[in-house]
């Protein structure tokens, strides 16, 4: 290979990391900023008959909605994106989430149309989901698929720094109007104004992409015949199932502990605490600070231990810290506060900045979205999505105690740790193999003729 093809091939695969970080950035931005305004704002604006816990409950629940959409965008784009190609897909996933976030901006509320101001949200709440679903396996292809054998997990760890990077810009917006608007004005027409300025999503994220090739795995996928034959859905489904759900009972550990500090948490330290919003807000980017450290050396770690023994770090860390992290949140001390945020997001995204890589080497080229959307989704359907709501609720019948709470997020992070602790390791593995080379070695492991050399 000549010098200019291999700068070629460099210039590309930093471009490729480039579209998927930031697009998937921000699709989280907005993802992540109706999260936030469903535990503070939400419930008066579109929920104002319901007492405050109901209000909270079904704001929180709409919430969850965006969540369970998200199986069904990744079961259609995963199946198209294993058919038609990734960087496709990617263009309409950013345009749909874009779209659906300045309508939201825009929604008028109860006190405006009535009933139809949170059926209007729901919807919304569906679109974004469905995009996210789709975007979020496909970015990671994106990237995972253009790395060489042994970046993947560096490429992986950037991927996994977009969703506290998203915090950080969501809560930095809010804390800002918050600071410089008041109450009355942020409640009235304040938080309508990240939502609007999506249009920024759309016009960068589709420039973006347009900029980036097909991944080589998919290239090297199309000049078979398996893609004209072959169904993705059916063929994961039917050949690669105890996969899907081995990464899916893995990823169910972090994505309920995601979700309990991001939603959950701020919830509970402005209504249950009375720390005020701002307060709230700082805390979550200072912990999210630590989350995109966190990513960064998950992903990177992976690249010298192997993924499965990465995983089992961030695993195990969180699981420690669930045992105490309430008392320390009920100290209303500052520091102690961003301390153990931090330490919690931080190893709840070491763990996500492997997941991109861990997922993508688990399944062949010809159902790898299908496969990886698969679990990704299902994770966050079973324990994400349902973890806020879940967790008001466990607060209600048990007069603010934490415990039925850390009782659920402990049965999750154990079960994702025997996930981890089963799974092949598949550090250095081929990206470009096609269901052959998996289905000989069946669902618990991969052939070793198909292992790089190049670790």
């Amino acid at each position: 290979m000549t010098q200019g093809v291999q700068q070629a091939h460099a210039a590309m695969r930093t471009r490729a990391v480039t579209a998927a970080a930031v697009g998937t950035a921000l699709e989280w931005f907005d993802f992540t900023l109706y999260g936030a305004l469903a535990a503070t704002v939400l419930p008066k604006l579109f929920f104002p008959a319901m007492d405050s816990t109901s209000a909270l409950l079904a704001s929180l629940a709409t919430f969850g909605v965006g969540l369970a959409a998200r199986p069904l965008g990744a079961i259609i784009c995963g199946h198209l994106g294993d058919k038609l190609g990734r960087r496709n897909l990617m263009l309409g996933t950013v345009s749909l989430m874009g779209l659906s976030s300045v309508l939201m901006g825009l929604l008028p509320t109860y006190a405006s149309i009535g009933v139809w101001a949170p059926m209007l949200l729901v919807l919304l709440r569906i679109l974004q989901g469905f995009a996210l679903g789709g975007e979020s396996t496909g970015a990671q292809l994106m990237a995972i698929e253009h790395a060489s054998p042994d970046r993947r997990g560096k490429y992986s760890g950037l991927l996994g720094l977009c969703s506290p990077l998203s915090q950080i810009m969501a809560n930095g917006a809010l804390l800002l109007l918050a600071s410089v608007m008041s109450a009355e004005a942020f409640d009235s027409y304040g938080w309508r104004i990240p939502f609007l300025l999506s249009f920024v999503l759309i016009v960068v994220g589709v420039y973006i992409r347009l900029k980036v090739s097909e991944t080589p795995a998919f290239v090297e996928l199309r000049k078979t015949q398996v893609v004209q034959v072959a169904s993705p859905l059916r063929d994961v489904l039917r050949l690669h199932w105890r996969t899907v759900l081995r990464w899916m009972l893995f990823f169910c550990g972090p994505a309920a502990i995601f979700y309990l500090i991001v939603v959950f948490s701020l919830s509970y330290i402005t209504k249950t605490l009375a720390v005020p919003k701002q307060t709230g807000f700082l805390l979550l980017m200072g912990a999210n600070v630590c989350a995109i450290a966190g990513a960064l050396a998950g992903g990177m770690l992976s690249d010298r231990i192997g993924r499965r023994k990465a995983l089992a770090i961030g695993s195990v860390a969180t699981l420690l810290m669930l045992f105490v992290y309430f008392q320390i949140l009920d100290t209303r001390s500052f520091l102690p506060m961003l301390a153990a945020m931090g330490f919690f997001l931080g190893f709840t995204q070491f763990q996500s900045g492997i997941q991109p890589v861990a997922f993508a080497e688990a399944f062949p080229t010809n159902v790898r979205y299908s496969g990886s959307a698969l679990a990704y989704t299902g994770a966050n359907l079973i324990a994400g999505g349902p973890m806020p709501v879940l967790a008001v609720w466990l607060f209600s019948i048990s007069n603010g105690s934490p415990w039925g709470v850390v009782a659920v997020c402990v049965a999750f992070n154990v079960i994702s740790l025997i996930a981890i602790l089963t799974a092949p390791e598949t550090l250095g593995i081929d990206m470009n193999r096609t269901d052959s080379a998996a289905t000989l070695a069946g669902d618990e492991g991969f052939p070793s003729a198909s292992i790089s050399n190049s670790h």
